[in-house]
């Protein structure tokens, strides 16, 4: 590693990189966490899962900041911001004692393994909330439909790798990931908030009543 590709830090102050975090990081993959929410009812003790989830994301915001660190100051900041999967050409290019070497075998297993269970939470949020749209007491009738439509969507979804980035850079936060993880659960916050405060309302009421 060479510190020295770090520098200069901030050099256009500090508004692209919070522009990056509106439009970019801020959705993805720290947003993705909403898919969770389709869990959380059914874990034992809430408190407990909750913190558990907060650390889980702080420790993947240091993992992700450290594996920047490492590629900027392996490959320097050109390489990096063009190379389709940094974090590859960093661990291609790790040679050590002349016998440890060639190690992108571990990441390619990493990635697909990674993706698998991401793809399998992602489908079982789906079922799971599907399940409760149509207010069907056992959800594996949608498994099979939803899987088919997963399938030919991803194959017709992009051409290339490229295409893929620019629609999921670019149409994907506005058309998905704004109204999905921001507007829709603030929505139900709302509706949340208001019911329980007229519930309240109307429990107060009744207590008053009967003790007058």
């Amino acid at each position: 590693m060479d510190f020295t590709n770090l520098r200069p830090i901030l050099e256009k102050s500090i508004a692209p990189v919070l522009r990056v975090a509106y439009s970019q990081t801020l959705y993805f993959p720290f947003g993705e966490v909403i898919v969770f929410a389709m869990i959380f009812p059914y874990t034992k003790n809430v408190k407990k899962t909750a913190l558990i989830v907060f650390s889980a994301v702080t420790l993947n915001g240091i993992n992700l900041m450290i594996t920047m660190i490492v590629n900027i100051g392996v490959l320097g900041v050109t390489l990096t911001s063009r190379s389709a999967f940094p974090l590859l050409s960093t661990v291609q290019s790790i040679q050590f004692a002349g016998f440890l070497e060639r190690l992108d075998v571990f990441f390619i297993v990493a990635l697909i393994t990674g993706g698998f269970f991401k793809i399998g939470l992602f489908f079982y949020a789906t079922v799971l909330d599907l399940s409760h749209v149509f207010k069907l007491k056992n959800p594996s009738p949608l498994v099979f439909p939803i899987g088919l439509v997963v399938l030919f969507y991803s194959l017709s979804l992009a051409q290339n790798y490229f295409e893929h980035v620019y629609e999921g850079l670019k149409t994907i936060p506005f058309t998905l990931h704004l109204p999905f993880q921001i507007v829709i659960p603030a929505l139900l916050l709302v509706i949340v908030f208001l019911r329980n405060r007229k519930k309240i309302q109307s429990v107060t009421v009744k207590n008053t009543a009967e003790n007058s």
